[in-house]
């Protein structure tokens, strides 16, 4: 009998487990406005002097999903990323974000994930297909560093 009860607190905390873990994994929003949420991106770096970095995948890609985790667990990298407003797009069968892309200049194009400038002014500076900052069989810490580093506010406008 205490066999049974062990393993089934060892289930239920094996689903919760499972549970946080796919939670957590959710990046994109396929029902998120992604028309508003780059205005108000926009907003915010007019105001704050920042320009805003926009990462275009899907929380089906791999190569998306590793890039935020990679970005997320190196504390360099996310000082970096903080010099932006940052907003994902999701790009999925329950959402394309079609006429957001298309403002965008297509930047699916490149494949996901790809990442996209805009100025303080909410001008279009720069599309970056991802794989430029790869090495190996990841992302190097190396490669996002410089690319976060001479695409900021302070960079442009010194």
């Amino acid at each position: 009998m205490k066999r049974f009860w062990l393993l089934i607190i060892c289930i239920l905390f094996g689903i919760q487990s499972f549970s946080q873990q796919t939670a957590a994994k959710k990046v994109y929003h396929p029902e998120a406005d992604a028309s508003k949420a780059i205005a108000d991106a926009k907003k915010s770096a007019a105001k704050n002097k920042k320009h805003v970095m926009i990462f275009v995948g899907g929380n089906w890609c791999t190569w998306c999903m590793r890039l935020d985790r990679f970005l997320n667990e190196n504390d360099t990298l996310k000082t970096f990323l903080n010099e932006y407003e940052v907003v994902h797009v999701n790009y999925s069968k329950e959402n394309k974000n079609e006429k957001v892309l298309h403002s965008l200049q297509e930047p699916q194009r490149f494949g996901f994930p790809v990442i996209v400038i805009l100025n303080e002014k909410g001008q279009q500076i720069m599309t970056q297909n991802t794989s430029f900052l790869e090495q190996g069989n990841g992302y190097s810490a190396e490669r996002i560093a410089d690319f976060l580093k001479i695409w900021t506010y302070k960079k442009i406008n010194p």
